[in-house]
């Protein structure tokens, strides 16, 4: 055999190994590029929440201070699987449907005692204080102790904007942590339109206090945030 046509087989496996090595480096920048994509479209997603956030928690003017505690990170609510919410007539009710507004949550056991009736009076004046703004924020009574609720609280819940939802216990307490030495019914918390938890109320809070800060907030996201459902 000549020379020349021992050279052949080498020649044809440099080829062969040379391709392999082209095709594997075109698949790792069509993941970089892909890893890329999902990337800049998560961050378009996210960018309006982030900017409200750092205009109202980092651009705000000297002296001014929230009332309420910022939970970071926040956490998202928990999937439908999990939390199982159903209304008062024992229907089902997504996590979706309570998404695109802001939520302003209460949590109690059915019965709703004092503290509870205390809670839901005050979420419902503090949206009506927001005014032309009001149509972007829902008030969520969730229960928890799978009672239902009781019937003399309820006319005051059946306008637009209001829900009471019936929710799992142990998922609910994974997601909404009330602070040190609280019960979780102790607190007001306010929920993003992505559905993800970001700040709670003292147990003690002044209702004047609440209202400044859901008006900071209004303000800070109203670029970019809905008129409303």
């Amino acid at each position: 055999m000549s020379t020349h046509d021992r050279s052949a087989p080498d020649s044809a496996l440099q080829f062969s190994v040379h391709g392999l090595a082209q095709q594997d480096l075109a698949q790792a920048q069509r993941t970089r590029s892909g890893r890329l994509k999902m990337l800049l479209v998560w961050l378009v997603c996210a960018a309006p929440v982030i900017a409200s956030y750092f205009t109202y928690y980092v651009l705000r003017p000297q002296g001014r201070v929230n009332h309420g505690d910022l939970i970071t990170p926040s956490r998202p609510m928990p999937a439908d699987g999990r939390l199982a919410l159903h209304d008062v007539q024992g229907r089902a009710v997504s996590v979706a449907a309570l998404k695109g507004q802001w939520l302003l949550v209460s949590v109690a056991g059915g019965a709703c005692a004092a503290e509870c009736e205390r809670h839901l009076y005050w979420q419902r004046q503090l949206r009506e204080v927001l005014g032309k703004d009001k149509d972007r924020l829902d008030r969520v009574w969730l229960v928890n102790d799978g009672e239902p609720p009781r019937p003399a609280v309820l006319p005051g819940l059946s306008a637009p904007g209001s829900w009471v939802l019936q929710a799992d216990r142990e998922a609910l307490s994974g997601w909404l942590v009330p602070a040190a030495g609280q019960a979780l019914s102790a607190h007001l918390y306010l929920v993003d339109p992505r559905g993800d938890w970001m700040m709670r109320w003292p147990a003690d809070a002044d209702p004047a206090d609440i209202k400044k800060d859901l008006l900071r907030l209004m303000k800070a996201n109203n670029s970019w945030d809905e008129a409303g459902r």
